[in-house]
């Protein structure tokens, strides 16, 4: 079969329109992600161990299990809870949810990468805790984060395919519309595998210019 580029011409509105979903469900769930690791790193860190230790244990169950198994539980069970939401959101805060629990691990090794004299030679200085925090701490974990939170965005970019099966129409949802109403598959896969190409480097490029300014932002002037 060969490659018909008028076909692939006129399908690529829809599956640019697919792509703009498949960026923004990325982009929101990253958003989730890094918030919520940051939250259960602060609640891990703040609490007695008999509550961090538990909350630990469930981010691991949620690690160890699959994604696609997590994203069907929210879109079947939260109605059963009364809780209504279009695929779309659903499918946000799963993934969201999901790689949380890796940027939480991802927070805790950077912070245990600075040395705790640093906190005893801040304070030592008169600075209080957040201070600490914000102006010696902080500026140290960043670097660290930065690249490894760089490709959990990009693992969750290739990941969002899984939502077609939740009915959200992102770029591989239109493409295989697109290709059982025309009887080809060909051009709207071709296509796609592309787009996931270009978005992937162009991902890629952009978390390497935040290390570069990160890093300097690290050494001293």
């Amino acid at each position: 079969m060969n490659f018909d580029w008028r076909f692939a011409w006129q399908i690529l509105p829809s599956l640019v329109a697919g792509a703009r979903i498949t960026v923004g469900v990325t982009l929101a769930s990253f958003c989730v992600a890094l918030a919520g690791g940051a939250l259960l790193l602060a609640v891990t860190e703040l609490t007695p161990r008999w509550v961090a230790r538990p909350l630990s244990r469930i981010t691991g169950v949620i690690r160890g299990t699959p994604l696609l198994v997590q994203v069907f539980l929210f879109f079947y069970m939260l109605p059963d809870w009364g809780v209504t939401l279009g695929p779309l959101w659903t499918g946000v805060i799963a993934f969201g949810l999901h790689y949380s629990c890796y940027l939480y691990e991802t927070y805790r090794s950077a912070l245990l990468s600075v040395r705790r004299a640093q906190w005893s030679a801040g304070k030592a200085l008169g600075l209080t805790d957040r201070q600490v925090f914000v102006n010696v701490v902080l500026p140290q974990m960043v670097p660290v984060c930065v690249p490894i939170a760089g490709s959990f965005l990009v693992y969750m970019f290739k990941d969002t395919p899984l939502l077609a099966a939740i009915t959200v129409r992102e770029m591989m949802q239109v493409a295989s519309q697109v290709g059982s109403d025309n009887f080809r598959y060909m051009e709207p896969l071709t296509i796609v595998g592309l787009l996931f190409l270009i978005m992937s480097l162009a991902t890629s490029r952009g978390i390497r210019w935040v290390e570069k300014r990160t890093t300097r932002w690290r050494q001293p002037n």
